[in-house]
């Protein structure tokens, strides 16, 4: 099976991380040949040895500086917590045009700890592509993984067109569709849509794992549906997720304020038995997930 050849927008290009999200890009950049050269920076000799094996990149180096020094364009792909480490380290290394992007689920946050650090040469476009699986690791990466996906892109104030447009471009080429957003925007509508949905999950897990020995061997046992898609989610990576909630604390909270005023709601309508309550609430969610297929987004 072969791909049409793309314009190459971007000469150089260094991924730093390079786990599910940061090895699909790999793939996807190498399959639909959008760069000459893909650098990979990873602080796990293991991972660095299997992007070499995989043939995911020509270079592999736990040195960001050196990752860096001839990059056009620099994804960040690791936990949105050592950002602001990162930007430390390459802020003032990097050639003037240089674009620098995410992949994280919190976009306020990457302004904060990473804009301070870098030259005033280099144009940061924080970016989020809405698409991921519970695996990790540069095995866990497939290069349809942004196939028909959201991309979202939160320039601010000072973003330069010319740049943005670039990045656009070359997340439509990876086959995603980009929506331009405000930050603080992101971070609440996925809040909502993504980091709540995944504490519940943690939570109902939780529990779970604290019942009786008894009990517990039967929710093993009889593990389906619900609960078994919630076992799916909780097995996320667990330093992501533990960052994505504390530097999107204060959208998950006003959400989860929200979540829990309904479910006390729902909690007073089973203890009084107010069964058309019950029937309302969920006939209104069926109507959301129909929503959710027509958008294709299942």
């Amino acid at each position: 099976m072969s791909v049409e050849k793309r314009e190459i927008l971007f000469e150089n290009v260094t991924i730093i991380g390079i786990g599910l999200i940061g090895s699909s890009l790999a793939r996807a950049i190498r399959w639909k040949w959008l760069a000459h050269k893909i650098t990979v920076c990873d602080s796990s000799e293991e991972h660095r040895k299997l992007a070499l094996d995989l043939a995911l990149c020509e270079a592999a180096t736990d040195d960001p500086v050196e990752a860096v020094k001839d990059a056009d364009l620099v994804i960040l792909c690791t936990p949105l917590g050592s950002y602001r480490s990162i930007a430390e380290a390459i802020g003032k290394v990097m050639k003037p045009g240089t674009i620098l992007t995410d992949v994280g689920s919190s976009k306020a946050s990457v302004f904060e700890d990473v804009a301070p650090h870098i030259a005033d040469d280099i144009h940061l476009i924080p970016g989020h592509p809405v698409a991921g699986t519970e695996n990790s690791g540069p095995e866990a990466g497939f290069r349809e993984l942004f196939d028909g996906r959201w991309c979202i892109l939160t320039p601010n104030g000072k973003t330069d067109e010319e740049a943005l447009n670039k990045l656009k471009k070359f997340w439509e080429q990876l086959g995603s569709s980009v929506e331009i957003m405000d930050a603080a925007h992101h971070d609440k509508v996925l809040a909502i849509t993504s980091h709540v949905p995944h504490l519940i999950a943690y939570t109902i897990v939780g529990t779970a794992t604290d019942l009786a020995d008894d009990l517990m061997g039967e929710v093993v046992k009889y593990s389906a549906g619900g609960f078994r898609d919630f076992t799916r989610i909780a097995a996320s990576n667990p330093t992501m997720w533990r960052d994505v909630f504390l530097k999107n604390s204060d959208a998950v909270l006003e959400m989860l304020g929200r979540f829990s005023e309904d479910l006390t709601a729902l909690q007073r309508a089973i203890r009084r038995g107010q069964g058309d309550a019950l029937y309302d609430t969920f006939e209104r969610t069926r109507a959301l997930r129909q929503g959710v297929i027509d958008a294709k987004q299942d």
